[in-house]
């Protein structure tokens, strides 16, 4: 049996200039679907009070655990100097 390695990377990100949950929604759904589509992991936007706060969480399986961990830093690096949002905090879980 092959070994799985689950990496998951919560990120919590504070948006710059976001007046109306229209704006905010245009900002988060488009970087879902860019992470998601150069790094084919799963992507979930977790609840939050705070119009300004997302909350993400990216989910990645693999057999080698190394590549795993390496493309949740990725992420994070790509999520690093954003005219968009502040990233304010990021948890990563290994299982």
């Amino acid at each position: 049996m092959i070994p799985m390695h689950i990496r998951l990377l919560e990120v919590r990100l504070r948006l710059y200039r976001v007046g109306t949950i229209k704006e905010r929604r245009s900002v988060v759904e488009g970087l879902i679907v860019r992470l998601r589509r150069q790094f084919n992991v799963s992507v979930a936007e977790l609840p939050s009070d705070e119009r300004d706060l997302v909350v993400l969480a990216f989910v990645n399986v693999s057999s080698d655990g190394a590549y795993a961990e390496g493309m949740m830093e990725e992420i994070v690096g790509q999520l690093q100097g954003s005219r968009d949002f502040y990233l304010e905090d990021h948890k990563l879980e290994v299982f």
